[in-house]
């Protein structure tokens, strides 16, 4: 019987070889996948030290640069938007491989300065997976980072049909399901859901750095949900941000209007004002949240009832309480956990289809979980 596997793998050319130039989070990440697949990877990268992590981790073997490799199917850059190009023409003239994409965050500066450096566009198609985490390098990498992500392809005019196929194939390869976009059409939009956001993020968690020990012993999930992706490395967002300046400066632009509005309206309601720009922003920021793509890419998010159980910060915790839901045959949908300060106790929420929800109390219950429905 054919598996989902079987179906990826038969999809596209085949894809046997693939060297990854890059060992960080991102690049060890698309190896660990690929490997995952029986893909013979290999690793290059200018820090001896990730290069070896990566190794140990399992992402392939160390790359010989002597040229006595036989090309692979597939290299993949997985660098900073600055050094692609040049990564890229560097490979090229070593003939490393048949097919090359690259996975940094901005596409079109990318594209324009591989053009000007003379490199084969015909064998590059850009690519971005939509991937990530708030922590880098080797160790923080993960074999599932892609599942079910965008990948977003962007190859150029003169891209040849059998390159953007290999692309497309070892996306797939990684779980992702790809998405084919003009480069600057990618620029504006990954400004808008991520870059900017990014940005804001930052500017939230600033705030905290001057809040006293008080205020930040009430943080709550709120918070820490906001300000998640502030934990990135700074040096890479500030060269990913100015490579993508003014899309994202645009939505910068206009979420700094909307809160300027907010701040007026606030001061003016401190005063007996009317806060109607209050609520017309958290109207249309309801609206926007439920616009973003639900599971499996659904129009619509799935309304799910959302189950606390208190759970013990013990080992395995966790792994017991999705078994005790697989006992009852019922799918856990997504789960976040609310940790409770000072306390070896923490409340998963359990987000499940509404029909199972009376269920999944009752079983947990039975076997002496604390549930709060």
């Amino acid at each position: 019987m054919r598996t989902s596997r079987d179906h990826v793998e038969a999809r596209g050319p085949a894809v046997r070889r693939v060297l990854v130039a890059g060992a960080g989070l991102i690049g060890t990440s698309i190896a660990l996948a690929l490997r995952e697949h029986g893909v013979e990877v290999r690793l290059t990268d200018p820090d001896p030290a990730a290069l070896r992590l990566a190794c140990e981790l399992g992402a392939g073997a160390a790359h010989d640069p002597s040229g006595a490799e036989a090309p692979a199917d597939i290299a993949v850059i997985a660098a900073p938007p600055a050094a692609v190009p040049g990564v890229l023409r560097a490979l090229q003239d070593d003939g490393a491989a048949h097919v090359y994409t690259d996975a940094a965050s901005v596409k079109d500066s990318v594209v324009g300065a591989a053009d000007r450096l003379g490199c084969d566009m015909a064998t590059f198609v850009p690519g971005h997976p939509m991937g990530g985490r708030e922590k880098s390098g080797p160790s923080a990498a993960r074999s599932d980072l892609f599942l079910g992500r965008s990948w977003a392809l962007c190859p150029t005019g003169k891209a040849d049909p059998s390159a953007v196929a290999a692309v497309t194939r070892l996306a797939r390869l990684c779980g992702a399901e790809p998405v084919v976009l003009g480069a600057a059409a990618h620029d504006r939009a990954v400004a808008l859901v991520s870059h900017a956001p990014h940005v804001a993020s930052s500017a939230v968690a600033a705030r905290l750095a001057g809040g006293d020990d008080t205020a930040l012993a009430l943080a709550g999930q709120g918070v820490r949900d906001v300000t998640r992706v502030a934990g990135g490395d700074p040096l890479l967002w500030t060269e990913i941000l100015r490579h993508n300046a003014a899309p994202v400066a645009r939505v910068l632009e206009e979420v700094a209007a909307d809160l300027a509005a907010v701040a007026g309206a606030l001061r003016a309601t401190a005063s007996g004002g009317d806060p109607g720009a209050v609520r017309d922003l958290l109207d249309r920021g309801r609206a926007g949240r439920e616009r973003i793509p639900g599971k499996h890419g659904a129009a619509r998010p799935q309304e799910y009832a959302v189950l606390p159980v208190v759970i013990p910060d013990e080992p395995n915790a966790l792994g017991r309480l999705f078994a005790a839901a697989g006992e009852a045959g019922i799918n856990i949908e997504d789960v976040r956990i609310d940790h409770s300060p000072g306390l070896p106790v923490g409340v998963a929420q359990l987000s499940v289809l509404p029909a199972a929800s009376d269920a999944l109390s009752r079983a947990l219950a039975e076997r002496g979980w604390s549930v709060y429905a």
